[in-house]
């Protein structure tokens, strides 16, 4: 039976060049890490990463009915964005379930870019055109004509700073469109590791020679930014407390019981036919009405053994739920993990075990996120 070819970004070849482990991720060729995933993790929370994040999709939604049709399939208000915004939401269907997490960025009332996850975009493609009803927009799937990377660390500014007096002072979900020589950028301050930085779209013809200019010293023992791979990224945002889909978040997860309340607009529409609403929103007002019965939680664990998706946690004996996600955190030097546990036991400094392949080890619950940044 023949492999399917798997995708590649514009930074490919970068990535064979600077040593990186290539691995399939959602069909893209990705790079894992280069040295190890400890190292480019402290390097990010210590100076500056480059994250080649091409994979993830790229929408734009153009037209008279734009705005309204992603208020319809998103969980937070799109109307009365500004132009210059981004702003994260979900997409669920009926039963209040997370298709989705993604990022809106509106342009103007009739254009907008949604940012979404790579193992998700042919099925909101596929979701899209079933709901889009009578509503007259288009839609172009910009995914493979674009790259997308985020420059992040403490760093990050810097860097930025010194090709552009404006970009620093963006405030946060907030972008602005850029000339770099003949490239044409969308460059947001938006992230996904719980430092500074920003995340930056652009031509996929131009993107290689244009992110030059960051990465030409990168080889360089004292250079300030270095490219990071999928594992690093992965324990960054785990400390971030940040969900990933197919971990915290899947079609049978809704985002109230995940702790995304704040992208959740209860109420929208009801006062306001401009707005309607959305999809999986009568479900997700009875979730929150009778108060969902399980929470994810971050849990610190005692030893040096970290947790793994699909353990159970358990308390005097009994399973009381799941491990989503974990990892030793680079940082904080010890086991750290996420996980859905009854509503009961979800508050900060309850006690509870996970079952690490037969062994039973002591955790405690601690809000999120782990890492708590200035």
């Amino acid at each position: 039976m023949a492999t399917a070819t798997l995708r590649r970004t514009p930074f490919h070849d970068f990535h064979v060049e600077h040593g990186a482990k290539m691995v399939d991720f959602a069909g893209w060729e990705m790079p894992l890490l280069y040295s190890s995933i400890m190292e480019e993790h402290r390097h990010c929370r210590t100076q500056a990463g480059f994250f080649d994040v091409s994979h993830m999709g790229r929408i734009r939604f153009t037209g008279r009915h734009a705005r309204r049709f992603l208020d319809h399939v998103c969980t937070r208000q799109v109307f009365g964005m500004e132009a210059g915004q981004c702003r994260y939401g979900l997409v669920c269907n009926e039963r209040g379930g997370c298709l989705d997490d993604v990022i809106i960025y509106c342009f103007d009332e009739s254009e907008y870019l949604m940012v979404c996850n790579a193992s998700n975009r042919e099925k909101l493609l596929a979701h899209f055109a079933s709901v889009k009803g009578d509503m007259a927009f288009k839609l172009s799937d910009e995914t493979e004509s674009t790259a997308m990377v985020a420059l992040q660390g403490p760093k990050a500014m810097d860097i930025i700073g010194s090709l552009s007096r404006e970009i620093p002072n963006l405030k946060r979900y907030r972008f602005a469109q850029k000339n770099l020589l003949v490239v044409k950028l969308v460059v947001s301050r938006t992230g996904y590791t719980g430092e500074d930085g920003v995340e930056v779209i652009l031509g996929a013809t131009m993107a290689r020679a244009a992110m030059g200019m960051f990465l030409k010293d990168v080889r360089a023992a004292t250079s300030p930014i270095r490219p990071i791979g999928l594992g690093a990224r992965d324990t960054l945002r785990m400390e971030a407390g940040m969900p990933l889909y197919g971990h915290e978040l899947d079609e049978d997860t809704d985002p109230i019981s995940a702790g995304l309340g704040f992208a959740v607009k209860l109420g929208k529409g009801a006062d306001d036919e401009r707005i309607g609403r959305f999809i999986g929103q009568d479900a997700l007002e009875a979730i929150a009405k009778a108060t969902p019965p399980r929470r994810l939680v971050g849990l610190g664990l005692d030893g040096r053994r970290s947790a793994r998706q699909g353990m159970e946690i358990r308390n005097n004996g009994g399973v009381v739920g799941r491990v989503t996600s974990g990892c030793l955190s680079p940082t904080l030097d010890r086991p750290i993990a996420m996980g859905f546990v009854d509503a009961a036991l979800s508050s900060p400094g309850q006690t509870l075990e996970v079952d690490l392949r037969g062994t039973l080890v002591a955790a405690k619950v601690e809000p999120l996120p782990f890492l708590k940044k200035s």
